[in-house]
């Protein structure tokens, strides 16, 4: 789970510095990349959420 907690935190900076860089610069491509890593957040947080879950049943 300590694996999945660091992923989580990567795509959290890469979607925090893209998500900046389009909003003051108008990056086109920023827009991309932060909303490429909010789908990818998406999913490993679900993926937290399963394996929470059964962790918490043990």
């Amino acid at each position: 789970m300590q694996k999945l907690v660091k992923q989580i935190e990567e795509q959290i900076a890469a979607f925090t510095t893209n998500a900046e860089l389009q909003l003051t610069k108008s990056n086109k491509a920023a827009g991309t990349r932060a909303r490429k890593a909010a789908l990818e957040l998406t999913k490993l947080l679900k993926e937290f959420r399963k394996a929470s879950v059964e962790a918490a049943k043990k």
